[in-house]
């Protein structure tokens, strides 16, 4: 693939799951790497690996809920390293209900963190993406493109964050500015237990994992970190406003 070296690239998400890989895998191409999360003992762990790896990091400790917060994360990327290359909206929540359980703050909740504030933080980091020819890759999921019960405001969140991609890359592609979007399967991360899943739980899930999709197993972060990467690098150049799955099959299937 081609070289990310001194790019800078800015993740949230950073902390844990396909955010941490992705941070890694950019610091193996020995990029700048901006690392947003809550977390900041997390993060700092994650700076010396990024060190470690060839890259260059800088922490950001926040809630990505507060605007003064997405502001600032743009603010401190262009005065430490004078600009920005590429931002990957990894940060996400999920959580269980349906139309009739999903209380309204639940709701809000999750269309704040997994659309709300990757919006903001693509129309603040927009003019700085346009100087540089810069990209966005924002993480998505097989739930944007298929429906599942049980998880309405997540599905939901998700197709919002793949139209919203599309949208985007129609209007920044005359300004030279790439929009995509990767679509995972269930990938081991910590996501579905932060979300609410006790240990046996999420061990049944991930058993149950091995018939739902059709490659026989769920992913690993580091396999969507890659894909994030290519998008993200100039050997993706001629690539913009795609919902790519990456699932072992999941999205082409259908209840039988």
């Amino acid at each position: 693939m081609s070289s990310m070296k001194d790019k800078v690239i800015i993740i949230t998400g950073a902390s844990s799951g396909i955010g941490r890989a992705t941070a890694l895998r950019f610091a193996i191409a020995k990029a700048s790497v901006v690392l947003v999360a809550r977390s900041e003992d997390a993060l700092t762990q994650l700076a010396d690996e990024v060190a470690d790896a060839g890259g260059k990091a800088k922490v950001i400790a926040c809630d990505l809920l507060e605007e003064a917060s997405v502001e600032r994360i743009v603010a401190e990327t262009t005065a430490e390293f004078g600009g920005i290359d590429v931002v990957v909206n990894a940060a996400g929540i999920i959580q269980s209900g349906s139309v009739e359980t999903t209380t309204l703050p639940d709701w809000d909740r999750m269309m704040a963190i997994n659309v709300r504030s990757p919006f903001y933080l693509m129309q603040r980091a927009m003019p700085h993406l346009e100087k540089r020819g810069g990209n966005v890759v924002n993480v998505s999921s097989v739930t944007g493109v298929r429906a599942f019960p049980g998880v309405l405001a997540y599905c939901t969140s998700k197709a919002a964050m793949d139209q919203l991609t599309h949208c985007v890359a129609l209007e920044m592609a005359p300004k030279g500015v790439r929009i995509n979007a990767v679509n995972p399967g269930v990938v081991v991360t910590n996501l579905h237990k932060t979300g609410g899943m006790d240990e046996e739980a999420y061990a049944a899930f991930l058993e149950h994992s091995k018939t739902t999709h059709p490659l026989g197993r769920a992913g690993e972060a580091d396999e969507v970190a890659n894909l994030i990467y290519f998008l993200a690098s100039p050997d993706a150049g001629w690539i913009t406003g795609v919902s790519m799955p990456i699932d072992g099959g999941r999205h082409q299937t259908c209840a039988r």
